[in-house]
């Protein structure tokens, strides 16, 4: 299900129904409640592994040293930090976010790490990217794209500010193949995540809005149906641990 299901003029904001104007507002306020403790919220969501979903994410990406990368919902700099490594002291990272929280605690855990040279900290709505056409080699984007109000826009401007030959790569929760797992995985969802919230973070209701975000993001197929509408080509993906998450890839020719 997407926000193509939701009646017009309106979008959903996990599972309510709101103004699609009204979105990136409540969003906003979910991740700046969420931004100090975002890795807690990883690890909370994923059991721990999204560390490790995050290194293969960039370890198969496209990049080599010398080039330019951007990426968007970077939130606190894990990606951006493993791409660094990769493109190396001639390349470039641009690390955007729409969430100017995240994005502070993104810059100030680079430098922390001593990456300094090489980066770039933008504040950016990924459907209307502040970028000329053909400015990146990669764009990636981890579990961010279930927050974008029009994803559709989204992904044609990923494509826009791709170079000729360059790649997309996206992370994000999907839909768990196992049929047996999936009561289990709504049990931690809904009913575990939340008091996590609530215990750890002072905030269910934000980890609330995030597991139901999950559940109205496109699932794999519907994605890789909306990359293709978007201009990419050779339009794939791989799930890790049953679906949980999915690496969708794309190119542009």
């Amino acid at each position: 299900m997407s926000e193509h299901d939701s009646k017009p003029g309106t979008t959903h904001f996990g599972f309510r129904d709101v103004p699609t104007g009204e979105k990136q507002k409540l969003v906003g306020e979910v991740f700046s409640s969420v931004a100090g403790k975002y890795d807690l919220m990883n690890d909370l969501m994923s059991l721990g592994i999204h560390r490790a979903w995050k290194r293969y994410f960039v370890a198969t990406a496209q990049v080599q040293k010398g080039d330019r990368v951007l990426d968007l919902a970077g939130g606190t700099g894990d990606i951006a930090a493993l791409l660094r490594e990769r493109v190396g002291d001639t390349g470039e990272v641009v690390l955007g976010d729409i969430n100017g929280a995240m994005l502070r605690v993104g810059r100030d855990r680079m430098t922390d790490r001593g990456n300094v040279r090489g980066m770039e900290y933008v504040q950016c709505n990924a459907e209307k990217l502040p970028f000329p056409d053909a400015s990146f080699n990669l764009v990636t984007i981890a579990f961010g794209l279930r927050n974008v109000t029009d994803k559709d826009a989204a992904l044609r401007d990923m494509h826009r500010v791709l170079k000729v030959g360059g790649q997309v790569r996206v992370l994000e929760f999907s839909e768990v193949q196992a049929d047996w797992f999936k009561p289990i995985y709504d049990f931690h969802s809904f009913k575990v995540l939340p008091k996590l919230g609530q215990l750890f973070a002072q905030d269910a209701s934000s980890y609330q809005y995030l597991a139901e975000s999950i559940r109205k993001h496109p699932p794999q197929e519907q994605l890789k149906d909306m990359m293709e509408a978007a201009g990419f080509v050779r339009c794939g993906y791989k799930n890790l641990n049953a679906g949980i998450v999915a690496i969708h890839t794309g190119y542009k020719v």
